[in-house]
């Protein structure tokens, strides 16, 4: 992965890559593209790349590991070397026991052309099936155990919930290398004191921030920069329209700290999850917008410009993003 100083660095989330729903993906459109992203993250120093078994629509269910997986094969030797693609699995009804698991893992490599190097739990089952979780993450720790796979990662788990399975697993001598959850300037809960990045910090957990840039919503700066958005559809408008106007007095603040630097309002919003110990992991669907993430490694925000925007995350006035359903305590 990216790094800049001592501030983790930057990856690459592939929600998008294949998902018709909400992003509109077309293969015929957009696998050139795709390809040419990845190439771009490539050559900027982007090497962590988050996929699911889950992703993408329909008849296009894991497209984008098979994209991923396509891609990396077509980089050199060296440079998949270096890679870090992280799949997660869904935990679906039924996924049951500890070989639970075996058959998705199968597919995900077999998509991924054998270059999954972390495996991830896509949520917790404690609210509704508290029963089947423990088994699938004992799954999950044999594959680490006999070498089928090299990390282990979980999402989409609170804090109670990251010390019980951080715990589960040491007794069997396996680390828990991350935690990705929701993350961003409209999404800043697991910041509260006693929340996942505290947790993070003490137990050595890697913190990953998806939906860094909250579905895109911060990387507009009003006027919709059209080399980085498409015109939006669905769910998305619908979401923006009712978050925007109230954002305004985020996005000035924004304009007037990142206006002058690399990369802008995204820049900003990487930058500040950077500033709190996590890893953001926007989607990139283009180089533009590939070259604009990369630019973030290039400066950190300052504590005084931390602080200020954390005020402005904080008030209660400010804007939501829906919360995951799937997130544990």
């Amino acid at each position: 992965m990216a790094s800049g100083g001592e501030q983790p660095g930057i990856g690459v989330g592939t929600w998008a890559w294949g998902n018709q729903f909400l992003w509109g993906y077309n293969p015929d459109r957009d696998d050139d593209t795709l390809a040419a992203t990845f190439r771009r993250c490539l050559d900027q120093g982007l090497r962590f790349f988050d996929t699911a078994d889950s992703y993408g629509t329909g008849r296009l269910n894991g497209r984008s590991e098979t994209l991923l997986g396509r891609f990396a094969m077509a980089a050199s030797a060296e440079e998949r070397d270096q890679l870090c693609i992280a799949t997660k699995l869904a935990p679906f009804p039924w996924r049951l026991g500890r070989q639970g698991y075996a058959r998705a893992f199968a597919a995900s490599q077999e998509r991924l052309q054998g270059q999954m190097k972390r495996v991830q739990l896509h949520w917790s089952t404690a609210r509704y099936a508290p029963w089947q979780e423990g088994p699938l993450l004992d799954g999950l720790a044999d594959l680490i155990r006999s070498g089928a796979t090299e990390s282990l990662g979980v999402s989409n788990v609170g804090p109670k919930r990251l010390r019980e399975l951080h715990r589960r697993l040491s007794d069997q001598g396996v680390s828990l290398s991350s935690l990705q959850v929701q993350l961003s300037l409209l999404a800043p809960q697991p910041l509260q004191p006693g929340g996942v990045a505290d947790v993070c910090r003490e137990l050595k957990i890697d913190l990953i921030a998806y939906s860094p840039l909250a579905l895109g919503l911060l990387s507009r700066s009003g006027n919709a920069n059209a080399a980085h958005t498409r015109p939006l559809t669905g769910a998305r408008r619908s979401l923006f329209r009712r978050l925007e106007p109230q954002i305004l007095a985020l996005r000035n603040h924004m304009q007037e700290i990142g206006g002058n630097r690399p990369g802008g309002h995204a820049a900003v919003a990487l930058n500040w999850c950077r500033a709190h110990g996590a890893m953001p992991i926007p989607g990139l669907r283009s180089c533009a917008q590939v070259d604009a993430a990369a630019e973030a490694l290039s400066w950190q925000l300052s504590p005084h410009e931390r602080a200020a925007l954390d005020q402005l995350a904080w008030t209660s006035e400010a804007a939501r993003m829906p919360a995951n359903p799937f997130q544990s305590n």
